[in-house]
């Protein structure tokens, strides 16, 4: 992976912009190097498709002079003080922009923890290949299993540099490595699709490629000979995990300071009010040590602290950068993320939390339902919160899982959504957003 001498070589070229910013006549700044690097490998039916390998080192340096701002992006081999003076000149000539600037001093981190985001493990193409070639066998050995949409295996990294005018220099690297396999089951107009994935921050955290690779077989098998439900009302949908995971997203989008600054969000003028089930809580955490999206400090500098978005149902904060937070007369609660010259907020480690129930227990007390294994098409409005969307799974009669169901419609509103939801006790927290099993009453479905 990327060598530690050379993440202090850009710290002091970082840090180099910003004070060529400040001779050049900038009042605040700040210099940010995102870094990348990645190697993936792509099989099909026993044959490499492709293999990618990539790095990267991007700098990118905003002035401020008075409430004008400007950025601008280079590479490593840029002139500090020529970027330094265009960026300057930039801003003096750009339109005054009441909300953006840099965190306040009082909030910048003195000093941050270890998060243990770094796994030195070396992972060659050869072995992502042989990984991918293993996960993909062991697909198409299961039973039923006709064809494979192929495999794929990566190791990477990313990591941040963040040098600011008042004082601030940080640096943290992060990996990632994941698995993941699509097979075909069945024949001519009856064949069926389905995956599995697996992605971990360490190597030897994922599941081995013969549990992927089974996995997403029995999965594709599990398919096969959908028919479809009744339309009808008042219907339960059950949420697979891996579903639930988009639905607590939609929670996440609609309490982003962004959008409610905006008013793009159904859920603007709903701070301290019940927007989930009473019992539920939503946590976000940066600081999770080995989190999948951890982060000691924010792309402002800022460290952000464990929070519960809602708790006991009830709505508490909103994700804030320094920017939103003006705009919204509040404060920073360090979820900025730098991406290029702008700062938006955005969720960490988000997790919907658990209830007390297995997931087999609560299928089983719903007794008649529809257990959403996929969801398709992009049916959400995010400014009403109407929600319609196509979707497979399994029918639920009392209370298991029976035959497979697919070419149905699930509609409802998400503010009505939330408010009927109930949550199961498996939770997987191995991706950036979790959420366990979650049933979901009330909903309308069209089908046959």
């Amino acid at each position: 992976m990327f060598e530690a001498d050379k993440t202090e070589e850009l710290v002091d070229k970082a840090a180099q912009l910003v004070e060529e910013a400040k001779k050049s006549g900038a009042d605040r700044c700040d210099a940010v190097v995102a870094r990348g690097r990645s190697t993936s490998v792509s099989v099909r039916l026993g044959k490499v498709e492709g293999t990618e390998a990539s790095e990267s080192d991007s700098f990118s340096l905003r002035v401020f002079v008075g409430k004008r701002v400007a950025s601008v992006s280079a590479n490593a081999g840029m002139d500090a003080a020529q970027l330094a003076q265009r960026a300057v000149a930039m801003a003096r000539v750009s339109p005054e922009d009441p909300y953006a600037t840099l965190a306040d001093a009082g909030d910048l981190v003195a000093d941050y923890a270890d998060l243990d985001l770094f796994d030195p493990t070396e992972v060659t193409s050869e072995t992502l290949t042989e990984v991918a070639l293993e996960m993909e066998d062991a697909a198409r050995a299961v039973d039923g299993v006709t064809n494979s949409g192929g495999a794929g295996a990566s190791a990477g990294m990313g990591g941040l540099v963040l040098v600011t005018s008042d004082g601030f220099s940080g640096a943290y690297m992060g990996t990632r490595f994941a698995r993941s396999v699509s097979v075909i089951a069945g024949e001519g107009t009856g064949m069926e699709r389905d995956y599995e994935i697996d992605s971990r921050l360490y190597y030897a955290d994922l599941d081995p490629p013969q549990t992927i690779g089974k996995a997403a077989g029995e999965r594709a098998v599990r398919r096969l000979g959908p028919r479809q439900m009744e339309t009808g009302s008042g219907v339960t949908v059950v949420l697979d995990p891996r579903v639930a995971r988009g639905f607590a997203g939609h929670l996440a989008a609609a309490i982003n300071g962004a959008a409610v600054a905006r008013k793009t969000s159904f859920l603007r003028d709903m701070m301290g009010r019940q927007v989930m089930r009473r019992g539920i809580t939503i946590t976000d955490d940066p600081q999770v040590v080995r989190g999948p999206a951890s982060r000691p400090f924010d792309g402002e500098g800022v460290r952000g602290t464990r929070l519960n978005m809602v708790e006991d149902g009830i709505l508490q904060h909103w994700f804030l950068s320094t920017g939103t937070a003006r705009q919204l007369g509040l404060h920073t609660n360090g979820r900025g993320v730098r991406s290029g010259s702008n700062v938006n907020p955005a969720s960490t480690n988000l997790a919907l939390e658990p209830g007390e129930k297995t997931a087999e227990e609560l299928i089983r007390d719903i007794g008649s339902g529809f257990y959403v294994t996929e969801v398709i098409g992009q049916g959400v409005n995010m400014i009403t919160g109407e929600y319609s969307r196509g979707a497979s799974g399994f029918r639920i009669e009392n209370g298991v899982l029976t035959h497979p169901v697919s070419e149905v419609t699930i509609a409802s509103n998400l503010k009505e959504m939330f408010l009927n939801t109930t949550p199961a006790d498996d939770i997987d927290r191995k991706f950036g957003t979790a959420a366990p099993t979650l049933a979901i009453e009330g909903m309308t479905l069209a089908g046959k």
